[in-house]
């Protein structure tokens, strides 16, 4: 199929992006990658009036250490940040995850920011960020409003980002040498959204689970955290018994819909195995640093 028709503008500054963003009174979408959006429009899933290029804006393509954080502009393609030696060493969970996103190809292409503004409920990396405490960077005509990823996800295909705004940057916590973290799925095929995602971050302190985040992707509307079974497991050690409750806890936390790729049933099963699974991992991790 054929996109419906659209007026195509490329600003060449950052000033001329948001005075599209004023003038177009929200029937506007902004073109990155495009792996998501193309598809759409093709299939008129999107019918956007006017599709905004921001790929000359090179001012918005950088993966930064800034000290206690990383900072991940707007245009950093996957490949580019799953391969930066900055986030493979300040968060390692984000490069990890990486292993299940899509193909070469198509992170050679898309961005992180335009995969998080998509919003689909079974992609993984909104589930990364909020198990990482990300802050988002939404910027308009009043300026930057900082968004905790816990708030940006709003439902199926839906941000926390106004019509007159745009995601121009993505802070993420550095990990200490306390803390670890890991991400695992289960898809019909290598590269394929999730049927259920998990994604855990903590910290172990003295053989006690500290700061713990848990977030699941592929069984609701949206990403979320079990924020119940992260509590369950704050303070407790490091042990078989404290990892199996986390699961059975996380599995009771969700309602999962059923599809023609797995039931409801299953998915709340994966819960369970795959929070228990990447906690051990992440401990895994740990050990081998």
């Amino acid at each position: 199929m054929r996109p419906a028709s659209f007026e195509y503008c490329k600003p060449r500054s950052l000033a001329e992006l948001q005075a599209l963003l004023r003038d177009n009174d929200g029937n506007r979408k902004i073109l990155a990658g495009g792996q998501s959006l193309v598809p759409m429009m093709n299939f008129r899933m999107a019918m956007p009036g006017v599709l905004i290029d921001i790929n000359g804006l090179h001012e918005l393509d950088y993966v930064d250490d800034a000290g206690s954080a990383l900072r991940i502009g707007a245009l950093a393609r996957h490949n580019r940040v799953m391969h930066s030696e900055v986030v493979r060493a300040g968060c390692p969970l984000l490069a990890q995850a990486y292993e299940n996103v899509a193909h070469h190809t198509v992170r050679n292409r898309g961005t992180l920011a335009g995969n998080v503004c998509h919003a689909d409920p079974a992609s993984e990396m909104p589930a990364v960020l909020l198990a990482l405490d990300a802050v988002l960077h939404v910027q308009g005509q009043a300026g930057v409003r900082r968004v905790a990823a816990e708030d940006f996800f709003l439902g199926m295909y839906t941000t926390a980002v106004e019509p007159d705004e745009f995601l121009a940057e993505i802070e993420i916590p550095k990990f200490d040498a306390s803390r670890t973290g890991h991400f695992l799925e289960l898809s019909q095929r290598k590269g394929d959204f999730a049927i259920c995602g998990i994604a855990v971050a903590f910290s172990l302190v003295h053989g006690l689970f500290k700061d713990v985040r848990i977030a699941c992707c592929g069984v609701g509307e949206k990403q979320s955290r079990l924020v119940q079974a992260e509590q369950w497991l704050e303070n407790r050690p490091a042990d078989a018994a404290s990892i199996a409750g986390c699961g059975s806890i996380a599995a009771g936390l969700v309602d999962p819909p059923s599809d023609t790729k797995a039931s409801g049933a299953y998915r709340r099963h994966l819960v369970g195995v795959l929070s228990a699974k990447a906690i051990e991992a992440a401990l895994a991790d740990l050990n081998r640093r």
